[in-house]
């Protein structure tokens, strides 16, 4: 699995006049991984410390000067590297504050770019495609240079990599349609060329990336189509053959991206793992034909495993470094954090929650390690029944049976059919029997089989994309046991879905909701959350209904109406939930729903104000709870944790702001959430004190003993 984690504005940009470009020529790594050096595409490179958001030091050319090549850090000598005008090479310390007086040498031919990896000495490539370390170069500057590229052969994107101690530099060229590959290795020298295979007539390479892994080369490349293929070359004996006829580069399709509406334009791909690939300008298979996306993509499974809708126009430009992604979007470059986690099947389709690492079968993934490989789901009921089942029959007969059968009969066979242990993969067949049952509901609606639908779904072998049409026929047929069995075990559902069970359950009355058969845990959590009694008052996590009269605005306190004073004073003290029991239970496990906040705040905006004042009251009693009541989460037992509470709370803000500061009664309580952001600022506060007066307790020597007894004052600013 894969996940982008919210993001960071590092600086703003300033596009180029023809808004094709961002402005910036390149990101390189710094002294270490949260140190970052940005070139701009015209005359400044600044050095960002990417955790504080801010410049350490930016150096400028000279007014009709420009920067022609991205700079780098050398981090052998603790300088940086960057070529002005082609030819001249700079080379300047931290310190220095005016690239004009720094080092600089003229060479004799045009260079491309300077690369370095990190404790590498740094490599020049040339526009004709020599290469020559920097220090070699730098002796004699003049010297003269080699062209390797034949006629109209021009370089179109460099790299390079250190694998294990050589390093080898890599470029792709064009000439008249045809696209290369060069592989350059330093100490010793040797030069491989490659053709790359023609796609469609006219289409050229949008992006390249390369890794080394497992002793050998891996090539990552995107064309217009939205084909990504990898070419994978061993780093043995490269460059042993050197000739004139280059040797045809053979390629895999990784993945077939979706492209709407013509060819991509600015779009990039980059590979972040052996499973797992990052693009970014290319449409979100389920985002329709908007570009303006950041996904990651499982290579193994053809999945999007993340997505990130950026706001402004992409260049197709990514960068990543140590499990983050540097991306300009409209006028600001973004630091987006992220996470690729072991590539499986299980992870992939959101079944892996408590397994091990490593497993030996996918029974043992759904089942635990006892499980047997070939055996599949028994529960206590369906073993008593085993010897008293039909003669085994073939999914296909299964599927003709539920067509036309009564409840009871395909209850009974498809009880029989999950108990068999000659199954060898069970995946496929609950897919197919949960989508011929739905389909059959669909079309009948005097027939439902609730009982075999809820054994499909706890086999944990389904999820949304497989029975799409499964959580709005259960919410049809107000099967709320089934609706949530399927937000716990489906880790696909659209938000579209989950808005639609979000207004089904806040909508229903709280007297038919406690009549609704549910999972006897998530009842049992808010049975125990809301007997609970106080802790002891006090500040907790940074907040407390004490301190709730003191936060609010003198003037927000003089506007209060006697008769709110005599309401606060007459409510009791122990908080009430303002929903049902079961009805809450059902809000928690929407709560704990996976969503994206692009694809999810249009649809709540549907929700009426009524009830979101009400979802509201909810989410604040949860705040007070998990405020108040120390480790209020029971372990083992789904509940939401206090930031998916706050990350709603804010979502329902933001999709109804207007219309809840008209509402009268939402008045108190905006009051309080405002009280809730407050208490919160206040405790990041003082967790800032505390940080700065334990760095200054480290900074304080060990003081050698003085003896048995001794005081010490320690004085903090």
């Amino acid at each position: 699995m894969a996940a982008l984690y919210e993001g960071y504005t590092l600086c703003g940009l300033v596009p180029d006049q023809n808004v094709s470009s961002s402005g910036i020529q390149g990101i390189e790594e710094e002294r270490d991984s949260d140190h970052v050096v940005v070139t701009d595409s015209t005359r400044s490179v600044t050095l960002y410390k990417v955790s504080d958001q801010k410049p350490l030091g930016s150096w400028t050319v000279k007014q009709g000067q420009k920067l022609t090549c991205a700079a780098v850090f050398n981090s052998q000598t603790n300088e940086y590297v960057a070529v002005t005008d082609n030819k001249v090479i700079r080379v300047w310390k931290e310190e220095d504050i005016l690239l004009d007086k720094a080092f600089k040498a003229t060479v004799s031919s045009d260079v491309w770019k300077v690369h370095c990896t990190h404790g590498g000495e740094p490599v020049v490539l040339f526009q004709r495609g020599a290469v020559r370390l920097l220090d070699s170069l730098l002796a004699a500057p003049q010297q003269t240079i080699e062209e390797v590229l034949v006629q109209e052969e021009a370089i179109r994107w460099s790299t390079i990599i250190l694998a294990e101690t050589q390093q080898f530099v890599i470029f792709t060229t064009e000439q008249k349609g045809d696209h290369f590959l060069y592989l350059q290795r330093l100490n010793p020298n040797s030069l491989q060329r490659y053709r790359l295979e023609r796609e469609e007539p006219g289409l050229s390479p949008l992006s390249f990336s390369a890794t080394y892994r497992d002793k050998h080369i891996c090539l990552l490349y995107l064309y217009p189509n939205g084909h990504v293929y990898k070419s994978v070359h061993s780093v043995r004996g490269l460059g042993t053959e050197e000739g004139a006829q280059p040797i045809p580069l053979p390629r895999t399709l990784l993945l077939s991206l979706p492209v709407v509406d013509g060819l991509l334009e600015a779009a990039s791909a980059m590979a972040l793992d052996e499973a797992h690939v990052a693009v970014v300008g290319v449409p979100h298979p389920s985002a329709g034909a908007g570009k303006d996306f950041l996904c990651i993509w499982n290579t193994n499974f053809q999945t999007v495993q993340a997505g990130k809708e950026m706001a402004g126009k992409l260049y197709g430009q990514l960068w990543s470094y140590s499990n983050k992604v540097f991306i300009p979007h409209g006028k600001t470059l973004s630091v987006i954090p992220f996470e690729c986690t072991k590539s499986s099947l299980a992870a992939a389709v959101g079944k892996l929650r408590h397994a091990p690492a490593s497993v030996p079968s996918w029974n043992n993934i759904l089942h635990g390690e006892k499980a047997q490989p070939s055996k599949s789901v028994e529960t206590r009921r369906t073993r008593t029944r085993k010897t008293q089942s039909t003669p085994n029959l073939t999914i296909d007969q299964v599927l003709e049976l539920i067509k036309t059968a009564p409840v009871e009969e395909i209850q009974k066979e498809v009880e029989g059919f999950l108990t068999r242990a000659d199954l060898q993969d069970l995946q496929p067949s609950v897919g197919q029997l949960a989508s011929t049952l739905v389909s059959r509901s669909l079309a009948d609606p005097a027939f439902y089989s609730s009982s075999t639908l809820t054994q499909l779904v706890h086999t944990q072998c389904l999820c949304h994309s497989v029975c799409p049409d499964l959580v709005l026929l259960a919410l049809e047929k107000k099967d709320y046991f089934l609706c949530q069995l399927c937000l716990q075990f489906f880790p696909d559902i659209p938000e579209a879905v989950t808005c639609a069970c979000l207004k089904t359950f806040i909508s229903m009355p709280d007297v038919d909701a406690e009549k609704v058969s549910l999972e006897p845990d998530s009842v049992s959590f808010m049975e125990t959350l809301i007997s609970r009694e106080h802790a002891e008052a006090g500040l907790q996590n940074g907040f407390s209904p004490i301190f709730l009269e003191e936060d609010c605005p003198d003037a927000v306190r003089g506007r209060q109406t006697k008769a709110e004073d005599k309401e606060k004073a007459s409510a009791p003290s122990k908080l009430i939930c303002p929903v049902g029991l079961h009805k809450a239970a059902l809000l928690n496990e929407v709560l704990q729903t996976a969503y994206s906040e692009a694809f999810l705040l249009p649809h709540l905006k549907d929700l009426s104000s009524q009830h979101v004042v009400l979802f509201l009251q909810y989410l604040q009693f949860l705040y007070l709870k998990y405020s108040q009541d120390a480790l209020p989460q029971m372990d083992g037992v789904r509940s939401p944790s206090l930031a998916q509470i706050m990350d709603w709370v804010c979502l329902l803000l933001d999709a109804h702001f207007t219309v809840l500061v008209m509402t009268p009664e939402a008045k108190g309580l905006l009051l309080n959430l405002h009280s809730f952001v407050k208490s919160q600022v206040r405790l990041v506060s003082e967790l800032g004190k505390i940080e700065g007066s334990l760095q200054e307790l480290n900074k304080l020597k060990v003081k050698e003993s003085v003896g048995q007894y001794s005081i010490e004052i320690i004085e903090l600013f």
